[in-house]
């Protein structure tokens, strides 16, 4: 005790926080809250169980340290409970060289949700050939229980190698719907969408939006950067075009408010969430059943080592725990 006392007075006055630095968000209710109302409770998402509304969203595949990150992000998921998106898995539609990356069933077993990812520009080219099943063996082999479909056109436009679409995206998923019983989850890649995007897409019988909103990774700016030896600045405002987190669940919110003939009921939180208050904040402001998703924040750890990893998410979950003991929202939910 001594010891923390003394702590105390060494750190007092380094640890004052300015009056702008409140997060307005939220109501503090110390007097409201207990460590028992703080903990989570097993909760059915996409068909299984998860123990914490947390999801590892779609990152990497086909580089060589993917095989390590994403046997970390598996055997985190298993210890704590979460979903998995895998990264784009168009590799290995060609080429099963690169399947250790993606091949983590095993890991993360069969009780949580585990999804293979493409993109709509390789989904239009199967469509057009005829070659969907493709898709239904991609998930077969991996035992994912579904596919995330990415839709892209930012950064497919400003990617030098990028692919050029034919058919409007809602088209293409509309024509995969009707020949398909897989499990299809649908988001963007950093840029969200907006209310007229949103409206169509909660009209199909997907499983989940993602929204992989503007604030987190913009990989249009990324395909920028990548072609730093070029003069293309004048295409960077492009990279400024999109929707945060906040305002997809508003939309999202209305449209579930004003038509009962919406079909997709799930909704995956991601773009721009740096912190369990960031995700805390919207899975509660969310009307559908929402988890949160983080790519860079659990990219960073488990690049490191599952160790680091681990210790993150631990922290993740302490302050998911006080969140949802003390503190509350400030929005006519």
């Amino acid at each position: 005790m001594e010891d923390r006392k003394g702590d105390h007075i060494r750190l007092a006055l380094n640890s004052q926080l300015k009056k702008d630095e409140i997060d307005s968000r939220f109501d503090y209710e110390p007097m409201l809250g207990s460590e028992t109302e703080g903990q989570w409770n097993e909760f059915d998402f996409l068909g299984k169980r998860m123990k914490v509304p947390m999801w590892v969203s779609s990152m990497t595949g086909g580089a060589p340290e993917a095989l390590h990150i994403n046997q970390n992000l598996a055997k985190a998921c298993k210890k704590f409970g979460m979903g998995m998106g895998l990264g784009s898995c168009r590799i290995l539609l060609d080429n099963k060289r690169h399947l250790p990356d993606f091949n983590v069933r095993e890991i993360i077993g069969d009780d949580l949700p585990l999804y293979a990812n493409i993109g709509i520009a390789q989904l239009e080219k199967m469509m057009k050939k005829g070659e969907y099943d493709r898709l239904e063996n991609l998930v077969s082999l991996l035992r994912a229980d579904g596919i995330i479909i990415h839709v892209n056109p930012s950064q497919e436009s400003l990617q030098e190698e990028g692919d050029f679409l034919h058919f409007r995206p809602i088209d293409t998923l509309k024509d995969f719907l009707s020949k398909t019983e897989l499990k299809i989850i649908v988001k963007e890649v950093g840029q969200g969408m907006g209310p007229r995007s949103l409206k169509e897409l909660m009209l199909l019988p997907i499983e989940a939006i993602e929204t992989a909103s503007f604030g987190g990774t913009n990989f249009a700016r990324l395909e920028l950067i990548r072609r730093s030896t070029e003069n293309v600045s004048h295409l960077e405002p492009l990279t400024h075009v999109g929707h945060t987190a906040e305002a997809m669940i508003d939309i999202i919110n209305g449209i579930v408010e004003s038509n009962a003939e919406i079909k997709c009921k799930q909704l995956i939180i991601s773009g721009g969430i740096r912190t369990h208050l960031d995700g805390y904040y919207l899975i509660s402001k969310s009307k559908l059943p929402a988890v949160y998703g983080q790519a860079s924040g659990f990219l960073r750890h488990a690049s490191v080592s599952y160790l680091s990893l681990e210790k993150y998410i631990e922290e993740q979950i302490l302050g998911l725990r006080f969140s949802k003991a003390w503190l509350y929202p400030k929005f006519d939910k």
